[in-house]
C-alpha cells in the first residue's frame, strides 16, 4: 500500500474510500494531491473486494478548489503548470482508451467502479469539478457549492461546461457558473446536483452504506456495464446507444451472473455474484 502524503486511502469491506486530507486548507488541490487520488482510485479498481469508492474531505470541508500557491503560479506563468510524480503513475479508469475520459477529472466517467462523492461542508472550484464528474453525489445539509471561476476571470474548467448542464440543466448551470454564489445543500438538491441530502457529519457514512447495499444486491459486473452505458450513451444516438446495449445484452445472458440472479431469486436468497477482476 503507498503511503500518501495529502490524502487517506482505506477499504473497508467492499468500500473503499478517499479522504483529501489537507483541512487547515480546506482540502484545497495540489498537483501532489490530484495525483494521489488517480493513484488511489487505481487501487480501488484492481482490488477485486472493492464495489465502489467514496470521495470525501477532511475536518469542515470537501475540498475548497486549486491550491492558492499553485493558483498564483500558475497567474504568473500565464498557463497551466503540472507536476508528474514518478511513484504515483498507476493509471486509473478509461479501460477502453476512450479519448473522452483522458483529463482529470473527466477520467471518473471511465472508472469502472462508481464513485461517490460525499461532500460535507464547502465545495468549491475545481473540487466543485471533481464532485461534479462523480457518478453520484451525497451532500450534508450543511455543506455548500460555488463555481469560483468567473470571480478568477476563467471559463467553467476541467469538462464542467459539458457535465454541469446533464445535471441541473443548462439555465441552473448557467447561474452556477455565472454568478458563482453559494449554493446551499437543500438548493443543489432540488437542481438535481445532490442525490442525497444527509445529515451534518454524516454524508460519507451515509455513501459507504449505499455502496455496501450494492454490494449485497447488485453484480459487480453489472454495475461496470451500465456505468459504461449512461455515460457513453449520452453522446451518442439513440440508434447507436441501442445496438452496442443489444450486444452487451447477448453478453450478459451468458454469463454466469446471470444464471445465479436468476437462481437466487427463485429460491429467495441472496446472490453471490462473481467479483469483478481488473488488470
Amino acid at each position: 500500500m503507498t503511503d500518501y502524503a495529502e490524502i487517506l486511502y482505506e477499504v473497508e469491506g467492499a468500500v473503499a474510500t478517499i479522504t483529501l486530507n489537507r483541512p487547515e486548507a480546506l482540502n484545497a488541490l495540489t498537483s501532489l494531491t490530484q495525483a494521489e487520488v488517480r493513484h488511489a482510485l487505481a487501487a480501488s479498481e484492481r482490488d477485486a473486494a472493492v464495489i465502489g469508492t467514496v470521495l470525501t474531505g477532511a475536518g469542515r470541508g470537501f475540498c475548497s478548489g486549486v491550491d492558492m500557491n499553485a493558483l498564483g503560479k500558475m497567474s504568473e506563468a500565464g498557463r497551466l503548470l503540472s507536476d508528474r510524480y514518478e511513484h504515483l503513475q498507476a493509471e486509473a479508469g478509461n479501460p477502453d482508451a476512450d479519448p473522452n475520459y483522458q483529463g482529470s477529472p473527466t477520467y471518473f466517467l471511465g472508472l469502472r467502479k462508481p464513485l461517490v462523492a460525499a461532500v460535507n461542508g464547502v465545495c468549491a472550484g475545481l473540487g466543485f469539478s471533481y464532485a461534479t464528474f462523480c457518478d453520484m453525489r451525497f451532500m450534508d445539509r450543511e455543506a455548500r457549492i460555488v463555481s469560483s471561476f468567473a470571480p478568477r476571470g476563467l471559463v467553467a474548467e476541467h469538462g464542467t461546461s459539458w457535465m454541469l448542464p446533464r445535471l441541473v440543466g443548462p439555465s441552473n448551470a448557467l447561474d452556477i457558473l455565472w454568478s458563482s454564489r453559494r449554493i446551499e445543500a437543500e438548493e443543489a438538491h432540488r437542481m438535481g446536483w445532490a442525490n442525497r441530502l444527509c445529515e451534518p457529519g454524516q454524508a460519507a457514512q451515509t455513501a459507504q452504506a449505499y455502496l455496501r447495499s450494492l454490494a449485497g444486491t447488485s453484480a459487480p459486473y453489472s454495475l461496470m456495464m451500465m456505468k459504461k452505458q449512461v455515460w457513453r450513451h449520452l453522446s451518442r444516438e439513440l440508434g447507436d446507444a441501442m445496438g452496442e446495449t443489444s450486444r452487451w445484452i447477448e453478453e450478459s445472458l451468458a454469463r454466469a451472473d446471470f444464471k445465479e440472479g436468476v437462481a437466487s431469486f427463485v429460491e429467495r436468497r441472496p446472490p453471490r455474484f462473481a467479483k469483478l477482476q481488473v488488470e
